[in-house]
């Protein structure tokens, strides 16, 4: 049992609001998933920028010099924003991979969280409250983001094993569920050059996805393939740099909720995750239906 939330914001004037949106949101579904707690947000760097969120459990270790020592690996400059355990560099597009590539040189121990031109995950142990206050999320806007609180059954109660898992440029997955063939289909995906953190069946889900999307499909072909290539009991939730989707299998035994007005469309695992969120009386709410696709992109 782990709690799902997503916001897809249609209204610009909402965007500075979007990270307090989503706290408050996560933080009614921390009874579902009190382990550890994660958010993805999606905003833009900047024309020709992309972002890299990393983690250390040594933070003031790995952090220190860092953006000094990337950028004359790199031999462009760099910024770096810390924020606890996590820290957002932010470099040229063109410099992402390689940085990457260095940064796995420079500070093996760092772990990297996501990367691409809008997206920034923060995840970490510990109750949903308290994971979403260390990284300030609530200060935070954007256009869209995702959001997660997890009750662990498939591996151990650690940074990685939490939730979002990405697996792409600006491509991230939540889930509640479990997957029966996952280590089947990480076998398959291993062979088609994907690579993987952890034994987590979540982080299967998210880069069979990835590996949908880098073969050319659409993500609603992605999210179609999900129910015919992935067994088990799943609702996931995928963001993306242009938006957000949402399928369940089909037995659909997990909770689900949407709400949608013209200022935003909404995910929750239970109602109650929506209930703060503006004009939520007058929004089309209804139960996302069994192996149906549903995204939304701008």
């Amino acid at each position: 049992m782990c709690g799902i939330v997503g916001l897809f914001l249609k209204d610009k004037a909402l965007e500075p609001q979007l990270g307090a949106m989503l706290t408050d949101m996560l933080i009614t579904m921390t009874d579902r998933g009190p382990d550890s707690a994660g958010i993805a947000i999606y905003s833009g760097a900047g024309k020709g920028l992309a972002k890299i969120t990393v983690q250390s459990s040594e933070p003031a270790k790995a952090f220190k010099d860092l953006d000094g020592d990337l950028a004359a690996a790199l031999g462009q400059p760099v910024t770096i924003l810390i924020k606890d355990s996590h820290a957002v560099i932010e470099l040229p597009l063109a410099q992402m991979e390689a940085a990457r590539s260095a940064l796995s040189h420079l500070r093996p121990g760092i772990k990297v969280m996501s990367a691409g031109e809008a997206i920034e995950i923060f995840k970490e142990v510990g109750l949903p409250k308290d994971v979403a206050a260390r990284f300030q999320v609530a200060k935070m806007g954007g256009t869209h983001g995702i959001g997660h609180t997890r009750m662990a059954t498939e591996s151990a109660v650690t940074t990685m094993g939490a939730h979002p898992f990405s697996t792409g440029s600006d491509q991230c997955l939540v889930h509640n569920g479990s997957l029966s063939n996952h280590n089947g289909v990480r076998r398959e995906l291993k062979r088609q050059g994907m690579t993987f953190e952890t034994e987590n069946d979540t982080e299967v889900g998210a880069a069979f996805i990835s590996h949908k999307l880098k073969t050319g499909e659409t993500l609603g072909n992605a999210l179609e393939a999900t129910l015919t290539d992935l067994d088990g009991f799943f609702t996931f939730v995928v963001g993306t740099k242009n938006g957000f989707g949402v399928v369940r299998d089909p037995i659909a035994c997990k909770p689900a909720v949407m709400a949608e007005t013209d200022q935003y469309v909404a995910f929750g695992s239970e109602y109650r995750a929506l209930v703060n969120l503006p004009g939520i009386e007058t929004a089309r709410v209804w139960e996302p239906e069994p192996a149906t696709v549903y995204f939304w992109e701008r």
